[in-house]
């Protein structure tokens, strides 16, 4: 646990406050989709697909990624900060549908530069509860985004979009910061293909099983009888446990073996989900799942960076293609299932995810997690 305590504080403070800008941004944009609708007088089915570009983004950053941090992360951390500045002002004061997608896939690209240089920011000993910590703080940001946005709007005083440009200070202020001190030195060799492959798809299934909640959430609560408005306010319950989680995550990564016990948790949620009959119960149920699979994705992710032989730039850009695959392919899944069956056991899609993240997950081969790792 050394490495935790001669961390660079500059790294981490960076990073926090680039995933708390991303977390809110990207929550806000779910939220502002209807506001947005409303605004340039179209139907909000055809901006229904602007929060995937945040997925399209993490897969074409991820290609470039070894490039992009080439010369370590200092320059993918102001051209994200940049690129997510701006994509939120166009958002916040489109006028008219193209400057409204130009935004999207500006805050998409830029979100997901800041997915690819968090990793690296972070790489080494203390990686898991690092990333746990930053996570936690995106997850509270994106706590507050839909309350921002729908607060602003309900106060008619402008539109709740305008709610998006609180991101941009703090955005600029990265962008215009020193480089962050990170003198990670960078294993050789090749890494093995068998143990690089396992630990990308567990990423890629902890995270599809993350954004089936996040996505569908607020679906799951409407069937359950609530109006769309309080299900949308209910549909927080999720990323309310997710915060829960994250901010006892790294009290608990290194006393209990995390990544069953939160898979368990998420799996009780799930079922819960379910086979709830009323909506105060999905809500619950929502709460339970969120605190499960907090840690899934930053303790997954800390075990691809530490794979041996897997340079950090490499690990980063793996790791984001491997959460652009999740976010695209998994709620899709969902909503197909759902076309089929009732909401409610379409969700019960999350537990062979969760069993085959299992069977994929070595516990036996992640204790450079434990901070014993010499890099």
């Amino acid at each position: 646990m050394t490495g935790l305590a001669t961390r660079p504080s500059n790294e981490v403070r960076q990073a926090s406050i680039a995933q708390a800008a991303l977390g809110y941004a990207i929550t806000g944009l779910g939220a502002c989709v209807v506001l947005l609708a409303d605004d340039l007088g179209v139907p909000p089915e055809r901006l229904a697909w602007l929060p995937a570009t945040f997925g399209f983004g993490l897969l074409v950053i991820a290609l470039a990624g070894p490039l992009l941090l080439g010369r370590g992360p200092r320059p993918a951390l102001m051209a994200g900060s940049l690129v997510l500045a701006l994509g939120a002002t166009l958002l916040a004061l489109a006028t008219g549908t193209a400057a409204a997608v130009a935004g999207a896939l500006l805050l998409g690209a830029g979100g997901a530069a800041i997915v690819l240089v968090t990793p690296a920011l972070l790489a080494g000993p203390g990686a898991a509860v690092q990333l746990t910590k930053v996570s936690a703080v995106a997850s509270i940001a994106a706590v507050l985004a839909p309350a921002a946005v729908g607060g602003l709007d309900a106060t008619g005083i402008a539109s709740g979009r305008f709610a998006l440009l609180v991101v941009v200070p703090p955005l600029l202020w990265l962008a215009a910061s020193p480089a962050p001190a990170v003198t990670t030195h960078e294993p050789g060799g090749r890494p093995a293909a068998g143990p690089t492959a396992r630990r990308w798809a567990v990423i890629v299934l902890a995270v599809s099983v993350e954004f089936c909640f996040t996505i569908w959430a607020v679906a799951r609560l409407a069937e359950a009888g609530l109006p769309i408005a309080t299900a949308a306010i209910l549909g927080t319950a999720f990323p309310i446990g997710m915060a829960l989680g994250r901010l006892a995550g790294p009290a608990l990564i290194h006393r209990i073996p995390i990544v069953p016990v939160c898979a368990g948790v998420t799996g009780l949620g799930a079922t819960l989900v379910a086979a709830a009959g009323n909506p105060a119960a999905v809500t619950a149920a929502l709460v339970v799942a969120g605190a499960g699979v907090a840690a899934l994705y930053p303790v997954t992710l800390a075990s691809l960076v530490a794979t041996p032989g897997l340079r950090a730039a490499h690990a980063a850009s793996l790791g984001a293609l491997a959460s652009g695959t999740a976010i695209l392919a998994a709620p899709a899944a969902l909503a197909r299932l759902a076309n089929v069956i009732d909401m409610r056991l379409a969700f019960l899609i999350t537990l062979p995810l969760l069993a085959a993240m299992l069977l994929l997950h070595q516990p036996g081969r992640s204790k450079p997690l434990a901070g014993h790792r010499s890099r």
